[in-house]
């Protein structure tokens, strides 16, 4: 089970200091690494904090038995207890149920899935006559926003009770499969990659997870089962089956309008949200896969202001991802934008799920996705040996093997830097007769340091091997001489330039340059201007506006951008003073 260290990450180095730990808690054994922050998870609020709640929600009696909350039913809140006992438990995917703590009077419930009314991952059962305030999402974020110390501490015993859950696997499915298959893969990187809790078993070495297989008997292409919570047994589902059925989706009504709705949630998409969202306007956000974008792949950027030691791009959008629910932006994953509708007001959105939604204002996020490049055979080893990402799932299943990855840029080196400390060796491949034209010098540097990476320059791959089980040996040719090269090898990496997300943008009047990018602003020629919308209200695009009136774009699906995280997250918080200027309009 990987650690998913975007909620690791979200506690600050000042939130170190231990709560005191009530006596009267029933302690339940937690995982080490969070043993010693039990305080931080499980604080007791005093009677003056508990009353300065109370404005914020209902007081409600439970009698002994009752459950208070579980994971069939849509989240309703934070639950502060005013007299009486609570059993919080999980379940995991065989129904096995385990107590997480027996909380009394000032204890309260919840993780970050409640700040937007998500199914809670745990169950509550009153042990005695109960009476608790309910604190619904909406106020909940009101009380993290208005209390700011008070918030703090709900804040980081959410983040480290969801942390918890991570590392347990409670509440969330059990995965059953071969390691490194590709439906394993692609499910575990989903789940992990939006921070939702799961367990990996290998029914080889697990004996529960090998009954599971003999009583379901699937197919090869039925694999991995996904045992849920609640008993059912899914078949290689889809990322959208498996969202359903754990209630990761927001219900979308059809006549709201919102202020603003976001197409991708990289790392310019949570920037504008975050921004907004505190800034008062409705804000929904889209993504096909999960919060984080391609920036969300990265294993360590240390170039981004403000972290000297670098963070990971998944531990970046997992701060700006609950940020963004804190201010109460709605976020939907996975679901994809098929198509923009700019020929009334307010825009639609369609979306591949059959919903369509409304919005006063749209902004353009949907960034930019690695190249394929022109390799026989490359599609066919997708997932199952070839891989546009190195996520902890894919660094786990190199130790001590020989990977081949490919490309030039900084996440190229990003990647080889994080792989070199699991795999045996890494050997990279590039175009050009050296970096220096396309990669940052301190990751050059860092490279040019590692014994088991070898730089393999003017080489390209021309073949790939393989069977059913997925890739098993690498040809490359030199450029110049033309001599090939053959290297054994079960892993393949790709990070060749990137081609943006746009096609969805056919036929709604947003300008795009001849390679697909997005023309904003000072891009749009004074014969664009002419002939836009913008003509018939007299007045010329904003800065990051396209050649549609309230259509905005930003980070790397924009023209011009410049295609740094840093630069991303800037247009993400310009556009939102944009926006305020064109609703103004309306």
């Amino acid at each position: 089970m990987v650690m998913n260290e975007a909620f690791d990450s979200l506690l600050s180095p000042a939130s170190g200091q231990m709560d005191d730990v009530p006596t009267s808690t029933m302690d339940f054994p937690l995982p080490p690494s969070l043993e010693s922050r039990r305080g931080q998870m499980f604080p007791k609020l005093s009677p003056a904090e508990t009353n300065r709640l109370l404005r914020f929600g209902t007081v409600r009696t439970w009698q002994p038995g009752e459950i208070l909350f579980d994971p069939s039913r849509p989240g309703v809140g934070m639950f502060v207890l005013l007299s009486g006992r609570i059993l919080i438990t999980r379940k995991n995917g065989l129904g096995i149920e385990i107590p997480i703590i027996e909380s009394g009077p000032g204890h309260f419930t919840g993780e970050v899935g409640q700040l937007s009314g998500r199914p809670p991952l745990a169950y509550g059962r009153a042990l005695e006559v109960v009476e608790a305030l309910v604190i619904d999402p909406p106020s909940l974020r009101a009380v993290v926003v208005a209390e700011a110390e008070l918030g703090e501490r709900i804040m980081r015993a959410m983040i480290l009770r969801r942390l918890g859950l991570i590392e347990t696997g409670g509440g969330g499915p059990l995965l059953i499969g071969t390691p490194g298959g590709a439906g394993m893969v692609r499910l575990q990187g989903f789940l992990s990659r939006n921070g939702h809790p799961h367990l990996a078993l290998d029914p080889a070495q697990d004996s529960v997870a090998e009954d599971v297989m003999k009583l379901h008997q699937p197919r090869p292409d039925e694999l991995p089962l996904v045992v849920c919570p609640d008993g059912t047994v899914l078949k290689c589902p889809t990322e959208r089956e498996l969202a359903h059925h754990l209630g990761l989706y927001i219900e979308l009504d059809p006549d709201r309008v919102y202020d603003v709705a976001i197409a991708g949630a990289g790392p310019a998409g949570l920037a504008c949200a975050v921004y907004a969202a505190s800034e008062g306007l409705s804000v929904l956000v889209l993504d096909t896969h999960a919060f984080g974008g391609q920036a969300g792949a990265s294993a360590r950027i240390e170039n981004y202001l403000g972290f000297p030691t670098g963070i990971s791009g998944q531990a970046l959008a997992g701060r700006a991802y609950v940020q963004a629910l804190k201010f109460g932006a709605e976020m939907v994953v996975p679901v994809e934008v098929t198509s923009l509708d700019c020929t009334g007001f307010p825009h639609a959105l369609q979306l591949d799920c059959g919903a369509r939604v409304s919005a006063k204002a749209v902004v353009i996020a949907t960034g930019a996705k690695y190249r394929h490049p022109a390799i026989p055979e490359l599609e066919k080893y997708e997932g199952r040996g070839v891989y546009y990402w190195a996520s902890p799932i894919e660094a786990g299943l190199c130790r001590q093997e020989e990977v081949v990855l490919v490309g030039g840029g900084n996440a190229a080196g990003q990647a080889i830097v994080f792989l070199a400390s699991h795999a045996a060796h890494v050997h990279h491949l590039i175009r050009g007769a050296d970096l220096a034209k396309s990669m940052s010098t301190y990751l050059i540097n860092r490279i040019g340091s590692l014994p088991n990476v070898t730089l393999h320059r003017e080489s390209e791959i021309v073949a790939i091997e393989g069977c059913e089980e997925g890739v098993s040996a690498v040809h490359w040719r030199h450029r110049q001489n033309g001599s090939m090269q053959t290297k054994s090898t079960r892993r393949i990496f790709v990070f060749v330039g990137a081609d943006p997300n746009t096609g969805w943008l056919e036929n709604c009047g947003v300008k795009l340059n001849d390679k697909g990018f997005v023309c904003t602003g000072l891009d749009l020629s004074p014969a664009d201007h002419t002939q836009s919308a913008h003509s018939k209200n007299g007045r010329q695009p904003l800065p990051l506006e396209t050649s549609v009136p309230g259509v905005f774009a930003i980070g790397d699906a924009r023209a011009s951008s410049t295609k740094r995280v840093a630069a991303a997250v800037g247009e993400g918080a310009a556009v939102v003073d944009q926006l305020h200027a064109l609703l103004t309009l309306h």
